[in-house]
Formats: structure tokens, C-alpha cells, sequence
């Protein structure tokens, strides 16, 4: 009875409506031809719906709802998938379809305002109301269409200016500012019309001598493949990179490391991905930081010296609850010609580093506290990321340089 109680409670905001009877609406609504096709559409309703009944409508934010409703992974950044926002859309549109045919005569109608992720619940007019329009007097037909044509002029003039005003203040606003620091950061190899070479190494892998075992028994020979795998991290932060290029419109050649000179180095900008810090040992040993593998545990080292950077709880699988990567920028004087490198310890830190020099937004609030002309020094970056069920989750600046170049 205590909880029939609870259910019937209404709010300010619910036009009178209980708990119960909103609940109820939705169902119907949920149930509809309208709805009943479309599973994202129904969980994002229901969803927002119980949230603003529970009073967490505060909450409601395009983040929460890909994490909370869609099963998005906690590093989701609504910048980078639409999804919510495209599905909100879908949702205002199936409402408006749904009350103009089979919820025509409902009493409660559901709303989701433009602009907003939190419902709203309305009382419909009662069907024996009558409106103004039934009781005014008709105009002659020409003065419609011109007071028609005047409304149309109006609202054109209108949106024009609204566009307007935003084209301005977003080229004032913040994104602008992290556009500038991407292409700050880009700057040295972009400046070149050189296609950049994004270079990613082999990873060494043994595998059983038979290829047709899946896996090797135990006494099975096993042979070392040199030149047959690529690291995951790997792949996807060429995919990043590649991407953003080609938003940039630069030229950029995509080869895998043993495919990569020292004259292909002295002849065009590169980024060095992931295990390339193997093969390019050479030329990025006497940075200031750098990723040593030889001993146990794997860390970044400062000037070659030990630091707390280390993969302590590295398995043998190569799992890990957390990973560290280094972000270098550089001019080389030994290929005079302009490095990035992007590196994880493991494949995660590989494919985290990639994300955050490829984002404006997340590469903009990692040099927040750079210093003035820093886009004209060497640099270099540490990065931290954890690790949750196999997926890097966003990387955190724990340690940066700068030096001149």
C-alpha cells in the first residue's frame, strides 16, 4: 500500500499527472507502431523518462545517456560518436508522429523540448474546447497570403541572423581554441607538402611450426614470425592518424616499419606508432624520456634513469589494469626532418596516445599548462591510462617537457 502510495505522488512539473499515470503513458507510447520497431528509441524514452520521475533530470546529460542507456564504455565522449544526439532527434520526431495518429485523443502527452535531454508532460486540451481561430473573423484571402509571406520573410531574417551569430561566437569560443592548439601541434610536419609517413613496426610473435595447429601442444616447436603481426594499438592509432590527415587534407603514405629507411626519414615527416620504438631505438634513446623494454619492469625511463612509470602488474598475456605512453615531437637533427611518435609500453597506451593527439578538445586541455610558444619547442608527454576490461580508458598527463628545438 506504502508503495501504491509512493507511485501516485505528482511534481510541480508533471501538470498534475502521478508517477503512475506518466508510467503508464509511456507503455502506451512504448508500445506503439511508432516505437515498438526501434529498441534504441524505446531505451532512450524509458530511460529519461524514469530519471526525471526519480528526480535525477540533472542529470541528464549526453555522456550519462550513451554510458547509462546505450552500454557505452566509461571513456565515451560525445564528440566523437553522435549517437545520442541523432537518437534524441529520432525520439521528437516518432512523438510528433505518434500523437498525430494512434495518440491523437491521449490526455497526457510526453515531450522531449529541442535542445534538452529532459522530458516534459503536458495536459492535451480537452476535446470540447474551442479555439481562437474558430472565432475569428475571416480576413480576405490576399491579406493572408501577404501576412504568410511576411511571417516567412520574418523568420528567414531571423535564422539567418541566429547562424550568423553562432558562426561568430564559435569562431571565438573554445572549440576554435582547441582547433588551433591540434593544428598547433601538427604544425611542424604539416608545414612540410610532404606526404608524412606513418610508420608501424612488426610485432614478433611465435606461433607452432605446423600451421595447422590453433594452438601449440605442449613439446609443439615453435618458430618465430617476424613479419606477420601488427599490434592492435597499433592498427587503430594508424586509423586515427590517417583519419585526422585526411580532414587536414595533407598527403600521407602508410608503411609498415621494415618497409621504412633511414633515407625515407631524412626525405619526409614520419610518426613513429607504437612498437616502432624498437626499431627507431636509435633515434629516440637520447630524449630526455624514453620506453625501455629490457628489463623487467617495462617503464619509461627519465635521461635513463629508473622512474615510478612501470608496468608492475604486467601478465604474461601482455593484460594489464594500466598502461603509460610518451608523446614525442621533436626535430631530429640526425634525419633533419620533423618526429611525432606515439608509443604505449603496451598496445593500450598505443591506441590511448593516438586518441588524444588526434582530439582537439582532449589534446587542448593536455597542454593547458604548456608554456607561451610552446608549439615552437621540442616536446614530449607521458601519459597515463587505465585499463578496464581490455579497453584504455582516456589518457592523463602525468609529466611534460619542453625544450628548444
Amino acid at each position: 500500500m506504502a508503495e501504491e502510495k509512493l507511485t501516485a505522488v505528482t511534481h510541480p512539473d508533471w501538470a498534475g499527472f502521478s508517477a503512475t499515470e506518466i508510467r503508464s503513458a509511456l507503455q502506451t507510447i512504448l508500445a506503439s507502431k511508432e516505437f515498438r520497431a526501434s529498441r534504441r528509441c524505446q531505451d532512450f524514452l524509458r530511460y529519461v523518462v524514469e530519471a526525471t520521475l526519480h528526480g535525477d533530470a540533472q542529470n541528464l546529460k549526453e555522456r550519462t545517456i550513451g554510458i547509462e542507456a546505450f552500454g557505452r564504455s566509461h571513456d565515451y565522449e560525445p564528440s566523437d560518436d553522435a549517437s545520442v544526439r541523432v537518437k534524441a532527434g529520432e525520439v521528437r520526431r516518432r512523438l510528433e508522429r505518434y500523437y498525430a495518429t494512434e495518440g491523437h485523443t491521449d490526455r497526457l502527452r510526453l515531450e522531449l523540448p529541442a535542445g534538452s535531454y529532459v522530458p516534459e508532460f503536458h495536459c492535451a486540451p480537452s476535446p470540447g474546447t474551442v479555439s481562437v481561430a474558430a472565432v475569428t473573423p475571416s480576413r480576405p484571402k490576399w491579406q493572408t497570403q501577404s501576412r504568410l509571406w511576411g511571417s516567412v520573410l520574418a523568420a528567414g531574417l531571423i535564422l539567418a541572423g541566429l547562424a550568423w551569430y553562432l558562426q561568430q561566437r564559435g569562431a571565438r569560443g573554445p572549440n576554435t581554441r582547441a582547433q588551433r592548439v591540434l593544428t598547433e601541434f601538427w604544425g611542424p610536419l604539416l608545414r612540410d607538402p610532404k606526404p608524412i609517413l606513418l610508420t608501424s613496426a612488426y610485432v614478433p610473435v611465435y606461433a607452432p611450426q605446423s600451421p595447422a595447429l590453433n594452438t601449440a601442444a605442449p613439446g609443439q616447436p615453435m618458430i618465430l614470425l617476424t613479419d606477420q603481426f601488427v599490434g592492435g594499438g597499433d592498427l587503430l592509432a594508424s586509423s586515427r592518424i590517417a583519419s585526422l590527415l585526411t580532414r587536414l587534407r595533407h598527403p600521407y603514405q602508410i608503411r609498415l616499419g621494415n618497409q621504412v629507411s633511414f633515407l625515407d626519414l631524412r626525405a619526409a615527416p614520419a610518426v613513429l606508432i607504437g612498437y616502432s620504438y624498437t626499431r627507431w631505438h636509435g633515434l629516440t634513446h637520447a630524449l630526455p624520456y624514453s620506453i625501455q623494454t629490457r628489463n623487467q619492469p617495462f617503464s619509461i625511463t627519465d635521461n635513463g634513469n629508473p622512474t615510478g612509470w612501470a608496468l608492475t602488474q604486467l601478465q604474461d598475456n601482455r593484460h594489464t589494469p594500466e598502461d603509460y605512453a610518451l608523446i614525442s615531437r621533436v626535430y631530429d637533427p640526425t634525419t633533419h626532418a620533423n618526429l611525432i611518435e606515439v608509443a604505449g609500453i603496451t598496445q593500450y597506451g598505443t591506441a590511448a596516445g593516438s586518441r588524444l593527439i588526434c582530439h582537439a578538445r582532449l589534446l587542448a586541455n593536455a597542454l593547458r599548462n604548456a608554456p607561451d610558444k610552446w608549439y615552437q619547442d621540442n616536446l614530449q608527454l607521458i601519459l597515463h591510462v587505465r585499463v578496464i576490461r581490455g579497453i584504455p580508458a582516456q589518457a592523463h598527463v602525468v609529466a611534460q617537457h619542453f625544450w628548444a628545438r
